[in-house]
Order: C-alpha cells, then sequence, then structure tokens
C-alpha cells in the first residue's frame, strides 16, 4: 500500500499469478482501475476496511456501504476478479448489539441480491479478536449459507480466537487469506513465524479455493512462501 497500485502490481506479477487488490486509499479501484489491465494476473479484491460498515443501524450509512460494494462488484467483473470479499461489519456498544445484527441481515440481503447480477462471487471474511466485530465464530456460516454468500476464511484471525480447526471441520471455504500468530492476537506474521499447522490448513482446503498470503510486509510474503514452500518439498 506503499505504492501506487501500478508499481505494486508490477512487483507482485514477478512472483505470483494471482494478486490481491485492498481497494482502499491509494489502491482505490474506482479511481485506479485501469492499472489492472496491465498485468497478465488473476485477480481477487477486497472491499474497503476504513470507512464501511454494513452493520450500521444508520439506514443512510448502511445503504451507502452496500452501494460501494455494488459498484466495487461492477468494477471486479470488469477485471474479471474472481471473489470480492468483504468485512461482516462492527458496533461499538452492546446495547446497539441487535441493532446491528438486523442492519447486518438487511445487508446480507442486499448483497445476495446484488451476487446474482454479477459474476465475481462475494467471500464474507471471519474476524480477528475484537469484540465490537461480527462473524468470529464458525456459526455465522449458516446465516452466510442461507443468503447463498461466499465464505473467506482468514486462518489467522480463527486462530486467534481459538477455533481455526472448528472453521477447517466445517469447511465451505471459497478464499483463504493466510498469515501467522501464537493464538493470543492477530499478528499478521509470516507463515511459519507462529504456531499455525499449515500442514492441517492445507490438508483441509477444498479443490478449487483461491489463496492469498496476507502478512504485514512485502519480505514477510516472501518469506511465508519459502515456509509453505517447505512444507511440501
Amino acid at each position: 500500500m506503499d505504492r501506487p497500485l501500478g508499481e505494486a502490481l508490477d512487483l507482485i506479477a514477478d512472483r505470483t499469478g494471482l494478486a490481491e487488490i485492498l481497494s482502499d486509499g491509494p489502491h482505490t479501484l474506482s479511481r485506479f482501475e485501469e492499472a489492472c489491465f496491465s498485468f497478465e494476473l488473476r485477480y481477487t479484491v477486497h472491499a474497503p476496511v476504513a470507512d464501511i460498515n454494513i452493520a450500521s443501524d444508520n439506514e443512510h450509512l448502511r445503504r451507502a456501504a452496500v452501494r460501494v460494494i455494488r459498484d466495487l462488484a461492477e468494477v471486479c467483473d470488469r477485471i474479471d476478479a474472481e471473489r470480492l470479499v468483504i468485512h461482516p461489519g462492527h458496533t461499538w456498544g452492546e446495547e446497539m448489539w441487535s441493532a446491528a445484527q438486523r442492519a447486518l441481515d438487511r445487508s446480507l440481503g442486499d448483497l445476495a441480491a446484488i451476487q446474482k447480477d454479477m459474476n465475481v462471487r462475494f467471500a464474507v471474511e471471519n474476524m480477528g479478536a475484537w469484540d465490537i466485530c461480527f462473524f468470529r465464530e464458525p456459526g455465522f456460516l449458516d446465516r452466510l449459507a442461507d443468503h447463498g454468500l461466499g465464505f473467506t476464511l482468514d486462518v489467522g484471525h480463527a486462530h486467534a480466537n481459538g477455533n481455526l480447526e472448528q472453521f477447517l471441520e466445517q469447511g465451505g471455504a471459497i478464499h483463504v487469506h493466510l498469515h501467522d500468530n501464537c493464538g493470543n492476537r492477530d499478528d499478521h506474521l509470516a507463515c511459519g513465524d507462529g504456531n499455525i499447522d499449515f500442514h492441517r490448513v492445507f490438508a483441509a482446503l477444498p479443490p478449487g479455493v483461491t489463496i492469498v498470503v496476507e502478512p504485514n510486509s512485502f519480505q514477510d510474503y516472501e518469506r511465508s512462501l519459502e515456509h509453505l514452500r517447505g512444507l511440501f518439498s
């Protein structure tokens, strides 16, 4: 994110055939979509995270968040992105939890309707160990299935919540984020720097799942690839 999108994709294209674009800040696809067409890459896209909350009980803000995702889905179709990763939203206090849950259910219904008109698959991501966030437990998967929405398994988030094994047993992910931690906080370490059993993770993933390595730095990305290749060499 410290480089313009074109420069970042140029760097990534030398090392992989699949890139995930966080459509935020200097990589906002509504402004920099054209950069994607200069590379022979497959894409997944991550919806904005800073100013968007699909569980907002302020209906104007909730509808605006859904509109942002709808517009981004249209960009995804133009660049042939395979997945659109979406955060499930949050609330700021226990007294707001029920209202935010109802707002989230409305948004999931809206997203399901939008997805029917798009080629890109929506994939809602399980969140880390933050009490304010929705979708930290595998039980939320039933709500996604009811709406026909896909699931992004963030391996590091699940490990930090102590339920990675349950997520792997339940299955159903269409997209995966890989990073490591020691089970106590969401550090986004290089794979191999924490205590996640990536052999077990890969053994449980279904065929056709898209996989993105998501540590804190490009150097940790390269170290992650070295570690993961070593597991299967």
